[in-house]
């Protein structure tokens, strides 16, 4: 049990800061939608094929536009990018309300950043992918801890004194009662980063296989993409294969040969983006292929519900305050695990010196 108890401490020593800054920008982030706050950002959405259509053959038209995350309910505005962090917001008719040329101009582009990669692309998400693990550890190993002081719980919001008994003390008995929703935030998080985790997580629901298979990218090389690709027709196309479902990513290649990827989110789907996705020839336009999300393999379904789970989208305001809570609390027990562990150790007992006794 010491062992477990110096391993707790130097874990949530070393890595506490990180965990804490990714639950602060997660907690703002649940709420990106409200404080936006751009013209049109609450214009209610317009999903008909003509309006969107449009739409979509307006922003594209844009030079260098790359892709389009279409409006959803709940936040009215069309985001395009042009490459280099560059992008632009429009309204639901086609017509740009902002612009940007680095993503250091919007606020909540930074810091998702942040949050997903920690400025440092691949390299962050190897560094939040291995918090997520240390997070895992921390939360298990404290319940174990908890056990043996269960007598003394008192549940505060805060530490009674700033001191380093009232904070540890603050620090066990509100992470064992945070202890479920901290656990669901590290492990879906996790899930996002690292597909052996997320797989493993999952495993139960079905074959690893089979989920594997029916998440993979359709493999084409075709020609390269056309002058003015046949939008309406594709989304047409798109409407008639899942009629009830939302456009939400357009995506046009990124190399040449690679095909047009347009995402849709069928309403049974719990992710805002959708799984749903019908790939396109870019020169021609014709289809190549379409995934239905509601018939993927059960573990690839279950992996599907980790980021609207982690994110908060679902389960309407009340579900966004708990996910809240749970960010502002991992913000809280990292910083003054870091705090405590490298400013406010004990300090060691003196040796009382011993008496020379004399004949």
């Amino acid at each position: 049990m010491q062992l477990l108890d110096t391993l707790h401490r130097w874990t949530g020593g070393l890595i506490g800061l990180v965990l804490g800054l990714l639950g602060l920008t997660g907690a703002i982030l649940v709420h990106k939608d409200a404080w936006i706050g751009l013209p049109h950002s609450g214009d209610p959405l317009r999903s008909d094929l003509g309006s969107v259509t449009r739409a979509t053959e307006a922003i594209m038209a844009q030079p260098g536009a790359q892709g389009i995350i279409y409006a959803r309910d709940g936040f009215g505005l069309h985001q395009t990018r042009f490459g280099e962090g560059a992008g632009a917001y429009a309204d639901q008719t086609g017509q740009i309300v902002t612009r940007w040329a680095s993503q250091w101009e919007r606020p909540e582009l930074w810091i998702f950043d942040f949050h997903h990669h920690l400025f440092a692309g691949d390299s962050g998400e190897w560094v939040i992918g291995i918090a997520g693990l240390c997070g895992l550890f921390f939360i298990v190993s404290g319940v174990i801890l908890w056990w043996r002081t269960r007598r003394t719980f008192r549940l505060r919001l805060w530490p009674k004194r700033m001191s380093r008994p009232a904070i540890v003390t603050h620090h066990r008995d509100l992470g064992i009662v945070m202890a479920p929703l901290l656990l669901l935030s590290v492990v879906t998080g996790t899930m996002m980063i690292f597909r052996p985790f997320a797989m493993a997580v999952v495993a139960p629901f079905g074959s690893i296989a089979a989920a594997e298979k029916s998440m993979a990218p359709l493999q084409y090389k075709g020609g390269p993409l056309a002058a003015k690709p046949e939008y309406a027709a594709m989304l047409a196309e798109a409407r008639r294969r899942f009629p009830g479902g939302e456009f939400r990513i357009l995506s046009l290649p990124r190399k040449a040969g690679e095909p047009i990827m347009l995402r849709m989110r069928q309403q049974a789907e719990w992710l805002p983006n959708g799984r749903s996705t019908l790939w396109f020839d870019a020169q021609t336009g014709r289809l190549l292929g379409a995934r239905d999300a509601l018939a993927m393999a059960p573990a690839a379904q279950a992996f599907n519900k980790a980021y609207p789970l982690h994110a908060a989208k679902v389960g309407g305001l009340g579900y966004r305050i708990v996910m809240t809570l749970s960010g502002l609390t991992m913000a809280m027990l990292g910083s003054f695990a870091v705090w405590t562990f490298w400013f406010r150790r004990p300090k060691p007992a003196r040796s009382r010196p011993r008496s020379i006794v004399t004949a």
